[in-house]
């Protein structure tokens, strides 16, 4: 037990030792609680007294600071004054500079003008002058163009009328002839050919009509040619095919192939050529010589046009081949090695088939020069048809030309052509 004596009225209480604990506790708490709110009220104290410290301390930091601030804005100002001083000067100056280049430069446009409208007036009156030279050009031309126009117009109907003239004799001579009539005329069309050439290139050659017809059937001419010694050189078998072109029952070419190699094989002939005008838009027969030979051995269909280059090439072949031959029978009496003569036959089966396709190709070209020829003579006839109509537009447009037109979106010009009206009319 512990002995509390109280300090009021000093008397002395029993206590327990957890009570005396409990007391002793209150007593420190309480103590521990005032020292805290001693310590607390003193830090707040050194508190205020650092607060108002740092507040003065910063006002005159500021104050200095504004101070400071105001003596540079004064310095600043003063500068500035003598920077925009020093500006307004230099301005003035160049104000000065301008106003006397400003003075320059009108007096420059002043002569530019004077010199501008000097030449404004002697390029008007040029103008002028080439004006009237233009107008007598352009009736010049006028009567030029009608005179061409009317020589062409001339010719062109000249030409029209030669090329009626033209047609209604074929179309006339073609619904007179009868279809034997036709054939013949292709027939003697070949004699004639060849008549022309046969006492310069065909002395000795044979080409009559065949009238053999003990076998029920003939051709219609042969070809032969015969060397010196009698020796055959060629031999071709002709048949001549053509019909109107009205005619309803069209017939092709290769309906008559078949008894042509026969009547080749029957008088002995060593070629056969079909010359014919049927299927007139078939390109393989409109192309050149067409060799036949897959279908019946040295069968040829050419155009009337190749009637004669046909004979040429078979017959130059035949007379090369018989070089060859003539050759060989003497190496054959010599008993020369003849090994050679396969290169020689091959040589001139290769220069054959060369020289007939360079020659089908030429005959080719001419046949494309010929239609080009025709288109031409077709466009020119198109050409003068439509002259009438670009004469018409030309002298059109040489009418509208005035001197409105000329002066339209030139306003120094129009000003200029009103001043030279207004001073024809004065005057």
């Amino acid at each position: 037990m512990n002995d509390i004596i109280c300090p009021n009225c000093n008397k002395v209480f029993k206590v327990d030792e957890s009570g005396f604990a409990d007391l002793l506790k209150q007593v420190r708490d309480h103590e521990f609680e005032e020292e805290i709110s001693t310590r607390l009220a003193l830090a707040e104290r050194e508190k205020m007294n650092a607060v108002q410290l740092a507040e003065a301390n910063l006002k005159n930091q500021l104050q200095e600071a504004l101070v400071k601030k105001d003596s540079e804005i004064i310095q600043l100002k003063a500068e500035k004054a003598m920077e925009l001083q020093n500006l307004l000067s230099k301005k003035e100056s160049e104000l000065l500079e301008m106003k006397a280049k400003i003075d320059n430069a009108e007096l420059e446009k002043k002569l530019i003008v004077t010199e501008a409208t000097l030449n404004i007036e002697r390029e008007r009156d040029e103008l002028a002058n080439e004006l009237k030279n233009k107008e007598m050009e352009k009736q010049l031309l006028e009567i030029s163009l009608k005179e061409q126009y009317k020589t062409a117009l001339q010719a062109k109907d000249e030409l029209i009328k030669l090329k009626d003239e033209e047609i209604a004799l074929r179309r006339d001579l073609k619904q007179k002839l009868s279809t034997k009539m036709v054939g013949e005329t292709l027939e003697q069309h070949c004699e004639i050919e060849f008549n022309k050439l046969r006492a310069t290139a065909f002395p000795k050659a044979y080409f009559e009509k065949d009238n053999d017809a003990r076998h029920g059937s003939k051709g219609d001419y042969i070809y032969l040619e015969k060397d010196e010694a009698g020796n055959e050189i060629v031999s071709i078998m002709f048949e001549m095919k053509n019909e109107n072109d009205d005619t309803v029952n069209k017939k092709r070419n290769e309906d008559f192939l078949k008894e042509l190699d026969k009547d080749r094989n029957e008088k002995k002939c060593e070629y056969a050529v079909l010359v014919s005008t049927l299927e007139a838009d078939n390109e393989l027969y409109n192309s050149g010589i067409v060799d036949m030979s897959h279908r019946y051995s040295k069968m040829y269909v050419v155009r009337p046009q190749f009637f004669i280059p046909i004979i040429t090439l078979l017959r130059n072949a035949a007379m090369t081949a018989l070089e060859y031959k003539a050759e060989l029978a003497i190496v054959k009496n010599q008993h020369i090695d003849i090994t050679h003569f396969e290169d020689k036959i091959e040589a001139f089966k290769k220069g054959f088939a060369y020289n007939y396709d360079l020659a089908s190709r030429k005959f080719q070209t001419a046949i494309e020069e010929i239609d080009k020829t025709i288109i031409h003579l077709q466009k020119t006839k198109d050409a003068l048809l439509s002259s009438d109509n670009n004469l018409r537009l030309a002298n059109q447009k040489a009418e509208e030309l005035t001197i409105k037109k000329l002066t339209y979106g030139n306003p120094t010009m129009k000003v200029k052509f009103d001043e030279m009206n207004r001073d024809s009319e004065n005057q």
